[in-house]
C-alpha cells in the first residue's frame, strides 16, 4: 500500500463506496477527514462561543499564516489571510503604485487576472492581452514585449492555466519583470498544493491563492503574499480596524491610533473566518505530511496516463502540454465528440468539468490509477 492509498482509506474513504469517480479538484478539492472533523469541533464551539478560547482563534490565523508560508516557500509575516484569490489580486491592482501605463497578461487567463485590472482605466492603466499560439500561452511574446517596451508598468499571470493546465516559466518572466523594475503579479490557486514553488527563490512581488482547490480547504480561505521589501511601502487599498497594531490590545480599541502593522497583516481588513481558517489548517497540514513534490509525482503518472490516451485518439485534441514540466493537475481534452463523451461520463457519475470547448479531469492525491483507467474505458466505448 502506498502512501496515497493510505491517505485514500484514512482521509477519503467515500470514494471507496461510491459508483464514481471525483476528478474536479481545479474547481472544488472535497476536504479530507480529518478537516471535517475540526469543522465538526469548531461548529459546536461556534454554538457556544463562550467556549472558545481568544488565543484558539489567533492560534487558528497564525498557524494558518505559518503553514500557507511553508507551503510555498515563504515567511509567515509575508502572508496576509485573504477570502479567496481574487481579494489578493484586487489587493495588488490597488495598493501597488502602479503609473500610468500598460500591464501585460494573457488571453485565456481566469477572469480573476482580468478585470481587477481592467478596471484601473480611471488611473492611466490599461490592460493589455497577449494572444494564444496553438490554443496555449505565449511566452516568447509576453518576455519580449517586457524586455521591449517602456509602457508596461506589471504583468499578471497565473501560474497554472484554469482551462488548459498550462504551467508558466514563472522565474523567467519574473527574471524580466525585474530586470525593467515591472511589477510581477501571480494567480496561484491552480497549482499551489500540488506543485511545489519557492517564492524567495522566485522574483514575484505578489501571489495569491484560494485554499478550496487543490489545498483541499473549505470556501472563504486564502491568502496573498506580498514580497518583504514591499510590505511597508504599500498603502492598503481597504482599511479598517484589523490592520491597526492597536488591535493586539483590546482594551484600548477607541485610543484610534493610525498605526498599519509592520508585516503582511496590515493587508487583513476585517476580522477573519477564525473556523474556517482552523479546519484549511488541517487539510495544508496533510498536504505537507505528504510533501508537495511527492503528490505533483502522484499527478503527474496520472495525467501521463490521460495524456498517452488523449494522443492515440485521433478524435481527440490534447489541450494540455503533453509534457509533465509544463503542467500540474489538470490534464483539458477536446474531443470531436465532446457532448456525447460529457454525457458518457456523467452518466457513470464521474465528476469533471468542461472548459472553453475541452473536458477537464483534474486528479489529487486520492485518486488511483485504477480510476483513471476505469474512466479511459469510459471514453473508448
Amino acid at each position: 500500500m502506498t502512501i496515497f492509498d493510505d491517505v485514500r482509506a484514512r482521509e477519503f474513504a467515500w470514494m471507496a463506496s461510491g459508483p464514481g469517480v471525483y476528478l474536479n479538484a481545479a474547481s472544488v478539492g472535497p476536504m479530507p477527514q480529518r478537516a471535517v472533523q475540526v469543522a465538526n469541533e469548531w461548529s459546536a464551539l461556534r454554538a457556544q462561543p463562550h467556549t472558545i478560547p481568544f488565543e484558539m482563534m489567533l492560534d487558528a490565523a497564525s498557524t494558518a499564516r505559518r503553514q500557507f508560508a511553508q507551503l510555498v516557500g515563504a515567511d509567515a509575516d509575508e502572508i496576509a489571510l485573504m477570502p479567496n484569490t481574487t481579494y489578493g489580486l484586487n489587493l495588488a491592482a490597488r495598493a501597488l503604485p502602479l503609473r500610468p501605463g500598460v500591464i501585460l497578461s494573457f488571453d485565456g487567463e481566469f477572469p480573476s487576472c482580468v478585470y481587477p485590472f481592467q478596471a484601473l482605466g480611471s488611473r492611466g492603466v490599461e490592460l493589455e492581452l497577449v494572444p494564444r499560439v496553438n490554443g496555449l500561452p505565449d511566452e516568447d511574446t509576453l518576455v519580449e514585449a517586457i524586455e521591449r517596451r517602456n509602457d508596461v508598468v506589471a504583468v499578471v499571470v497565473s501560474w497554472v492555466q484554469f482551462a488548459s493546465g498550462y504551467v508558466a516559466d514563472l522565474e523567467r518572466i519574473g527574471r524580466a519583470c525585474r530586470a525593467k523594475g515591472v511589477f510581477f503579479i501571480v494567480d496561484g490557486i491552480q497549482g499551489c498544493g500540488v506543485r511545489p514553488i519557492d517564492l524567495h527563490a522566485l522574483p514575484i512581488d505578489m501571489f495569491s491563492s484560494g485554499a478550496q482547490k487543490w489545498q483541499l480547504g473549505p470556501w472563504g480561505t486564502g491568502f496573498v503574499y506580498v514580497r518583504r521589501e514591499l510590505i511597508t511601502s504599500l498603502e492598503p487599498h481597504d482599511v479598517g480596524w484589523a490592520c491597526m497594531k492597536s488591535t493586539t490590545d483590546y482594551t484600548r480599541l477607541t485610543d484610534y491610533e493610525f498605526a498599519f502593522f509592520d508585516d503582511a497583516r496590515r493587508f487583513e481588513v476585517v476580522t477573519l473566518s477564525y473556523h474556517d481558517f482552523a479546519v484549511a489548517n488541517a487539510s495544508t497540514a496533510l498536504l505537507l505530511e505528504l510533501g508537495v513534490a511527492s503528490v505533483g509525482a502522484h499527478l503527474d503518472a496520472l495525467g501521463d496516463r490521460i495524456v498517452e490516451w488523449a494522443q492515440s485518439r485521433p478524435d481527440v485534441r490534447l489541450v494540455t502540454p503533453a509534457r509533465a514540466s509544463h503542467r500540474a493537475g489538470v490534464v483539458s481534452f477536446a474531443p470531436t465528440a465532446l457532448d456525447e463523451m460529457a454525457a458518457r461520463l456523467k452518466r457513470a457519475h464521474v465528476t469533471f468539468t468542461v472548459r472553453e470547448g475541452a473536458i477537464r479531469l483534474s486528479p489529487h492525491c486520492y485518486n488511483t490509477m485504477d480510476e483513471i483507467e476505469r474512466v479511459l474505458a469510459l471514453l473508448e466505448r
